[in-house]
């Protein structure tokens, strides 16, 4: 058996949309069938959140969809993720820049904007953290229906 496919998810903190993107898409791949054959894991760019768990209002959004992603906790991106990754799959265009600044220099996985899977119309998935709860179900709609494709994705490339 191949490799498992390795998938990253990136954003600022780690307590909000990568956290969430983590619990939606292993939710979409384990409902697959698929949790033997892709692995999946979240970071921010920012240390402050280092070792803590996601924003209450992310783990209570999630929750109402389903998604358990209480137990998840903040680290920080590292060039290593860009050899340990196959997909580095970052949130908005800030986000982008700084994790192509490190891919510039260390190579490895080229990082892209995750909602390129997604047919939303959109290609950031807002930060919700100053916003209020309706920001947070807009980021798991978002990230819901990206997940979809980036499945789609992989299949072929499992194939």
């Amino acid at each position: 058996m191949t490799a498992p496919v390795k998938v990253l998810f990136v954003c600022l903190g780690n307590i909000c949309r990568s956290p969430s993107a983590e619990g939606v898409f292993r939710q979409v791949v384990e409902q697959a069938g698929l949790d033997d054959r892709i692995t999946i894991d979240s970071c921010g760019t920012g240390d402050w959140h280092v070792g803590k768990a996601p924003d209450a209002r992310a783990i209570a959004a999630a929750r109402e969809r389903g998604v358990d992603i209480g137990t998840l906790r903040a680290r920080q991106f590292s060039s290593d993720d860009l050899d340990s990754f196959d997909y580095v799959l970052v949130m908005d265009r800030q986000n982008l820049a700084d994790v192509r600044d490190v891919w510039r220099q260390h190579g490895g996985t080229e990082p892209v904007l995750f909602l390129r899977f997604g047919s939303s119309g959109y290609d950031e998935v807002p930060d919700p953290y100053y916003g209020g709860n309706h920001g947070f179900e807009q980021v798991l709609d978002l990230i819901s229906e990206a997940s979809e494709g980036l499945l789609q994705h992989i299949r072929k490339r499992l194939a």
